[in-house]
């Protein structure tokens, strides 16, 4: 039995079963996508969802991209950490990051701070992201403020289906 297998079943099933995979772009996530740029000071702000094969955003703010291979994605090194942030202060000199294409050419992406989007029965789909084209960090309260709004994104996403169906 392959445990990492099983978890990325298990987390595509929480996307297919929550109706996510892709669904357009909603004005109440851009609204959140907008107040958490706003609490972070950043030009960029995400809902970044991430499947087997790739990542795309149910919102965008200051991004053009909508989606990317998952191997090209921020995300999908959040994914090894789901109950902590992703804080990466300086993407130019991070070895993870330092030839990603969103690095080295438009918009130059240097930070880079993703609170989970977990489930409620633990499953990480993604990552409410700020992002910026300067290296910096967040304060505590910044921090607390986007794992609040990423919670706040999973209570609206949970409430896409009844809640018999959410433990399946």
């Amino acid at each position: 039995m392959n445990l990492k297998l099983d978890h990325e079943e298990a987390r595509q099933h929480a996307l297919e079963r929550l109706k996510l995979v892709n669904t357009a772009e909603e004005q109440a996530y851009d609204d959140i996508t907008r107040l958490a740029a706003d609490v972070c000071g950043t030009p960029i702000a995400l809902i970044s969802l991430t499947d087997n094969h790739r990542q795309w955003f149910k919102s965008r703010m200051g991004l053009q991209v909508r989606e990317m291979p998952r191997e090209n994605s921020f995300c999908s090194h959040a994914l090894n950490t789901p109950h902590s942030m992703l804080i990466i202060p300086d993407a130019s000199t991070d070895e993870r990051f330092v030839n990603h294409p969103l690095v080295t050419g438009e918009p130059k992406i240097r930070f880079y701070a993703g609170a989970p989007l977990l489930t409620r029965d633990g499953h990480m789909l993604g990552a409410l992201c700020v992002v910026d084209t300067i290296p910096r960090e967040l304060d505590a309260s910044q921090m607390e403020e986007l794992q609040f709004l990423a919670q706040q994104v999973m209570v609206m996403l949970e409430s896409r289906v009844p809640p018999a169906n959410l433990s399946d």
